[in-house]
Formats: C-alpha cells, structure tokens, sequence
C-alpha cells in the first residue's frame, strides 16, 4: 500500500506538469498558426490590393469610355448610316464591356449588377433611338436622337454605376 501512495506521489505532480505543459505548448501552437495567417492575410492583401485598385481604374474607364458624350464623339463620322453607326456604337459597347467582364471579381455583385445594368441601359437606348430613325438616316441624326433621349431621361445608369464604384472604393479604402 505504501508503494501505491509513493507512486501517487510521483504521478500526481508529474501528470500536472506534463497537463501544464501540454497547455502551454497548445497555446504556443495557436499564437504561431494565428500569426502564420496574419502574415498569409498580409500577403494577400498586398497582393491583392494593387489588382482591385487597378480593377476599379478599369471599370470607371469602361463607364467613362461607354458614355453617351463620349462615346458618340469619339465614334461618329459623317459618312456613316444611321444603321452603320448603330453597329458600330453596339459592337464598341459589347467590345469595352467583354475586355472588362473579368473585373468583377474584383468588387461586389451589387457594383457589379450596376455596371451591367448601366451598359444594357445604353444599348436599350441606343436600339430605341435608332428605331426612330427613318431609311435615309445619317449616324449625326442617330446621335442627336440618342442625345435627346439622355437628355429626356430623368436617372443616368452611367452616372449611377459610376457613383456606386466611388461608393465602393471609398468603404474599401
């Protein structure tokens, strides 16, 4: 029996060392994992930061090229139909926009939703206007009825998305 009690003896404060061990290497072992994904969270961070700004600079460039002031500037000539500059207007909305899909993985769906809606509004726009054309029509007559039409509208979907990205990129930074 008195074997029993030393042997008690020797494992009861041997078991609470080895416990107090046991705790503290655990704790050793989660401070390194958490400052391990700080530094991994770091990294992405930096990482991932210069591709987003870069992604915002993108999608505002895409709104600002695909507005109406800008985009009928920049594409009329006179000696376009009206049907010409129709396709034309269409295919150089549909090309910005298909160059700059990808940078919606780079910001919220409702952004994202936004700048969708906004270039879609635009072609709406733009089919509308050129539905009003007569046969004889020139692409100067187009822009001026697509111009009319901005001017009628009460919300602009360009400015809106545009207004959103800010938004975004103000809460993010």
């Amino acid at each position: 029996m008195e074997a029993l009690i030393e042997f008690i003896k020797i494992l009861v404060p041997a078991s609470v060392v080895l416990y107090a061990v046991y705790l503290t290497v655990r704790a050793f072992i989660s401070r390194e994992i958490e400052l391990r994904k700080l530094e991994v969270r770091t990294r992405s961070i930096e990482t991932i930061l210069p591709a987003r700004l870069q992604a915002y600079e993108r999608i505002t460039l895409f709104l600002e090229r695909i507005s109406p002031q800008n985009l009928l500037i920049r594409l009329n000539n006179p000696a376009y139909t009206a049907k010409d500059f129709q396709k034309i207007l269409l295919d150089e909305i549909r090309n910005e926009y298909n160059h700059n899909v990808s940078q919606q993985v780079y910001m919220t769906e409702e952004v994202w939703n936004q700048v969708r809606n906004a270039k879609e509004d635009l072609i709406v726009l733009i089919n509308e206007s050129s539905g009003h054309m007569s046969n004889g029509s020139t692409g100067i007559d187009l822009a001026k009825k697509i111009f009319e039409q901005v001017m009628e509208r009460k919300t602009d979907p360009i400015g809106h998305a545009l207004s959103e990205l800010k938004k975004e990129i103000q809460q993010t930074f």
